[in-house]
């Protein structure tokens, strides 16, 4: 078989630290042979530490999309260039990964989404997350009905201080909010997945500016931040009812007083029992009149022929199967129109908070 040839764009720490090693452990299916980025350095970097021997540089990714050897694209730019990137990519010919989140509002992501269909390429969006051993197992149970009707759920991104202060992290123009956009939108996704709701019917968001002008003791992992160019909000939160009732909260935070802090996790509760994945992953219900907690372990190993493998990283799998959904011609394990509802959300929760009043979803 003729392995897939991949242009990248955008190589920057997503590239670098994710899909590029994630995708090299793929060697036997595919081959990164184009490198794209507006700092040529980076690009250059890539290839040689990436792709193929002849891998070529661009810094004009319209460039890159008139390769016709090329099949797949990997989006990794900031989020305001994640639409028209995508859109031109699909209709170029190629399959598209894209990072989350899809697109930072509805409109940009909408466009991705019909120009998948229009063009009957693969569109998938980088929501690794759901390939966590974790995410798996509670996925699996709520797939088997373990939980029932599942009707409150909480999503949970809140950072003590962890803001990111490389790149454009923090400047609202390039990625169209802070940790809600960036963080939330992991716990968000999962939260619906578990649920399998997408359906939205209305949303109360806040979102603060009250720790990021601090230019003192801000006591971050990453070091000081620029309060001049700290543009997003520190922090976030929203109240989701869907269509059937089921309501969700959604916590996210870069920068608060929280001691009690964790990031990409999501509770469920449901009419049958319900599940948690803080400090590592719970089941809870009622058995014999008592309650219970069950705590899968997820380390089990064994033989990886019969058990799986257990060692794989979520960014390793998340490759993997995109991958094998182009050669085999399946749905992308996320499908977008799943991140377009994440989308819809978060820009209803930017929105209420900029009104103050519900915002509500309209098909």
């Amino acid at each position: 078989m003729e392995k897939l040839k991949i242009g990248i764009i955008g190589c920057g720490g997503i590239a670098t630290g994710k899909h590029l090693p994630s995708l090299a452990k793929l060697s036997d299916k595919i081959e990164m042979v184009a490198f794209c980025d507006i700092i040529e350095e980076k690009a250059v970097d890539c290839a040689k530490r990436f792709g193929t021997p002849d891998a070529k540089v661009y810094t004009d990714y319209k460039e890159l999309l008139k390769d016709e050897s090329i099949s797949v694209v990997h989006v990794l730019t900031p989020n305001r260039s994640h639409s028209f990137i995508t859109v031109d990519a699909l209709e170029a010919g190629k399959h598209v990964m894209c990072e989350k989140p899809m697109a930072i509002n509805s409109a940009e992501a909408k466009k991705m989404l019909d120009a998948a269909e229009r063009t009957g390429k693969k569109l998938t969006i980088g929501y690794q997350n759901r390939q966590r051993p974790d995410s798996l197992y509670m996925k699996t149970e709520a797939d088997n009905g373990t939980f029932g009707d599942i009707y409150y759920a909480r999503a949970t991104a809140l950072r003590r201080r962890g803001v990111p202060t490389w790149g454009v992290f923090i400047k609202e123009y390039e990625q169209g909010g802070g940790p809600l956009i960036d963080i939330g939108t992991h716990a968000l996704d999962l939260t619906l997945w578990m649920m399998q709701n997408y359906k939205p019917k209305y949303c109360v968001g806040s979102t603060f500016h009250k720790l990021n002008s601090q230019t003192e003791n801000q006591g971050n992992c990453f070091g000081n931040w620029d309060p001049a160019n700290f543009t997003v909000e520190d922090s976030a939160f929203g109240f989701i009812v869907m269509e059937n009732g089921a309501t969700i909260t959604l916590e996210s935070s870069w920068a608060l007083n929280i001691a009690d802090y964790n990031e990409a996790v999501t509770t469920i509760c449901g009419t049958k029992a319900g599940a948690d994945m803080n400090g590592g992953l719970k089941i809870n219900g009622i058995r014999n009149n008592s309650p219970y907690i069950l705590r899968p372990d997820l380390n089990a190993g064994g033989v990886a022929f019969f058990s799986g493998n257990s060692n794989e990283a979520p960014a390793d799998r998340e490759a993997r199967l995109w991958i094998d959904s182009i050669i085999n011609d399946t749905e992308p394990f996320v499908k977008p129109i799943e991140a377009y509802t994440v989308t819809r959300i978060l820009e209803g929760i930017y929105e209420s908070a900029k009104t103050g009043e519900a915002y509500y979803f309209k098909d």
